[in-house]
This record gives structure tokens, sequence and C-alpha cells, in this order.
């Protein structure tokens, strides 16, 4: 498998080159040159699949050979070793449980398989991998605790001052060893801008080897497919025709990896993208005029994305047809107050305990649900994360789970910098364990 930059269709990568470049060349973002349809033969295995197994199948015409088979399978089934059960919620509402992971947020799916992934093309005597990636909340931690102790990459995590939450922060400036944290005197787009920037910086790839976790990078987002997958195994077959399934986006690399699988057979009804005040994709979808703005902070952190660096992949999965994408895609945007209101609300009737974009991905269902259709929503991180917003709600502690706990004892140790890209580029320059 080959794989394309979104600027430049001629330009085709092999696997490793990809995932260790992270960003294609001229700031776009690599997509794999075929989709392949799955055969009836895993569609009559699904039900009695593991996640490990369903990892292996659906992600293996994009990694293999380049991975051996034998090799991949093993890696599949190691990244992917903890549960992702589907919890009904209410009569026509189930929520796709994604944060018993490691760091207890849905972004351990990606970064762990990443993490595998690299550590197969490192090389032992090369000068050390150096993978910057931007975190709005849950991606730091996900992609800090995926990479700790791997030998030849360094990870460094930019973060927003004071716009991620207590116990996320503490999930990666904790860590040490080959973590780096950095709080950033902005929001996260600036953070995101400082990381791409660097990528584009040639002076200073010369000097080091840099890559990306974020979801530009296609290791980090294409395995985020496999819970699809997974979702669907557990809804009884006659009832799968009629499933909706609601993604709470910020960078829209979520919903990207659920577009793919829908292309590679996934049989739901459609996608509702459901984004905070950010809302940058259902203005283009009314517009047709795409209009990044300034992030705006809301209790849903990890979605405040003023210029979601995937959407250019939907795009290309739509082919940039806006009236395909307008058919086929459906969006709602969910303020603050509504998200207070509905934590508080499905805690009371339904006694399920939300975080605040899982709340953001339940209302956004509610209204978009018709006739016969069964919703899905994605809980993309556990409540205990965010103990301000639903505790002051739900009127009772969350409890912490223990793996929280330890995160908690902690030293924080962080670096601060300005959004200059200047200061950056020097503290990468002068750090030793960088070069």
């Amino acid at each position: 498998m080959k794989f394309y930059s979104t600027q430049d269709y001629s330009h085709k990568s092999d696997l490793k080159s990809a995932v260790l470049k992270g960003l294609a060349p001229g700031n776009g973002l690599f997509m794999p040159e075929a989709i392949p349809t799955l055969g009836a033969d895993f569609w009559n295995r699904l039900d009695s699949m593991t996640l490990g197994e369903i990892g292996y199948e659906t992600l293996r015409p994009y990694f293999c050979p380049d991975i051996e088979e034998q090799d991949f399978k093993l890696l599949c089934e190691d990244a992917f070793n903890f549960p992702i059960p589907l919890v009904k919620v209410s009569d026509k509402i189930s929520s796709l449980e994604l944060f018993h992971g490691p760091t207890l947020a849905f972004k351990d799916i990606g970064a762990r398989f990443l993490a595998r992934v690299m550590a197969r093309f490192t090389t032992k005597g090369d000068k050390p991998i150096n993978v910057l990636v931007a975190t709005s909340g849950d991606t730091g931690s996900a992609v800090a605790n995926g990479f700790l102790g791997v030998e030849g990459v360094n990870v460094v995590v930019l973060y927003p001052k004071g716009l991620v939450s207590h116990v996320q922060e503490m999930q990666f400036t904790t860590l040490g060893q080959n973590i780096t944290a950095i709080e950033i005197d902005g929001t996260f787009d600036d953070c995101q801008r400082l990381v791409k920037t660097a990528f584009m910086d040639e002076d200073l790839c010369k000097q080091l080897i840099l890559t990306s976790a974020n979801s530009i990078n296609l290791a980090r987002f294409l395995p985020q497919m496999v819970y699809y997958f997974y979702a669907v195994a557990q809804i009884p077959a006659q009832q799968r025709k009629n499933a909706v399934i609601c993604v709470p986006s910020g960078n829209f690399g979520n919903l990207t990896a659920g577009l793919i699988a829908q292309k590679m057979g996934l049989p739901i009804k459609r996608f509702v993208a459901a984004t905070n005040v950010n809302d940058i994709v259902p203005q283009f979808l009314v517009s047709g005029e795409y209009k990044p703005a300034p992030s705006i902070s809301t209790v849903a952190n990890a979605m405040d994305v003023g210029d979601p660096s995937n959407f250019i992949r939907v795009r290309e999965l739509f082919d940039h047809n806006i009236d395909d994408m307008r058919r086929d895609l459906k969006t709602e945007v969910i303020t603050d107050a509504t998200i207070h209101t509905t934590i508080k609300s499905v805690f009371e009737n339904q006694k399920y305990i939300l975080d605040p974009h899982g709340a953001v991905a339940y209302r956004a269902l509610e209204h978009q649900l018709v006739g016969e259709e069964l919703g899905v929503f994605l809980a993309t991180a556990h409540p205990a994360k965010f103990p301000d917003v639903v505790e002051a709600e739900i009127k009772q502690s969350v409890e912490q789970p223990a793996r929280l706990k330890e995160f908690m004892k902690g030293t924080k140790a962080v670096d601060n910098l300005s959004t200059e890209y200047d200061k950056f580029k020097t503290f990468l320059q002068k750090t030793e364990k960088f070069s």
C-alpha cells in the first residue's frame, strides 16, 4: 500500500516514510491510495472475533507486508488489549465506552498502536526520533504513556496553559524519562501551529528527526476505525442497518477513521459529527466556505479546535463534493449550557455518568434520531477526568479508577514557552537528548 499527499496527488510514500514523517510534503496529510472492501468471510466471523483480531483483519491491508503478517497480528493483540463495551443508556441510545485503556481515553487505541508501529521502524544507533504532539486534552496523555520508555523515541507534548483539566495535565507532566511537557501561553491552535511549523522547517529537519503522533499521523488515526467494527459486532445483526453513530469531533481524526471503516463496508445508516461551539465544519456545510477561526474555550476542551486538521481527509473521502457530504454526514452544535444540563438529566433519568464530550454526542443523537433508528455515541473519556464539571451536575463524587489515582500522586515537571516559533525551535535545538 502506498500513501498519497492531500496537497500533491503525485507524491506517493511507503508506510515507513509516511509514519516517520507524519506530515506530507506541502503541509499535506497522507491518505491510503486505495480503501479495500472487506469480504463476506470477515462479516460472517465478526461476532466471534476479539478486538485484536478485528484490528488485524481491518488494518492488515494498510500495514502489511511492510510489517510481517505474524508480527502484525501480535502487535494488534498487544495494542488492543482492553475492553470496549457497548453500554445501553436509554431505549434508543448506547454508549461505546472507549475509556478503559491505560489513560482512560479513546486516544489510547491509536497511540498504543502508533508506538508499537514506530518502535519497529527505529534502528539502534540512529539519531533519536522526536515525536511532537499538540494536545487539547487527552492526546498528550495517551501518546506520552504509549511511548513511555520506548528506546530511541522522545515525545514532546505541547499544551495550552490553563486549558486542559488538572487530571489530564497530571497524566503527561509527571512521567519524566523520554517525555517532555511544554506549557504554551496560548490556545491549542497555537500549539498545533508550532508543531506544523517545525515539520515544515527544513533547517530544523536537517538537524533533528521529527514526526507527529497527533491524528495527522496515519498510524494514529487509522487504528481508530477498529472500534467502529467492534461496536457493530455488539449490535444485533438485524438492527445494524438502522444504527446511527455520533462522533464528538474536534480535530476530526475520529470521524475520518469511521468514514474509512464505512467505505470498507461498515453496515451503518449514517454518521453524525457533533461539535461544541467551535463549529467550523457545521458552518462549512451551511455556507460552502471553510473559515478557520480562533478556538473558543469550552468545558469539552478536547474539542476546542478552530482549524481541524483532519477535515481535509474528510473532504477527500467525499471527493470534495459538498452535496454528497451534506446528504451523508449530519452535524450538530452543542453549547456549554446544554452540556451541563445533559450531564445532569442523563444521570437523573438513566443513572449514567457522562463526561463533557460524551454529553455533546448524546445530546446530538437525541436531536438527530428518527423513527426506528438506534443511536451509538462514542464515550471518549472517563468522567473522572473532569470532576469539576461532572460532579457539579450529578451532586456526588465520581470514583477515580486506580490508574488515575497513581497519576495524581506524581510530581509535575514542565517547561514554559510563549507562542513564538523561534523560541520553540531554539528549545528543540538546545535540548541535548533530541539530537
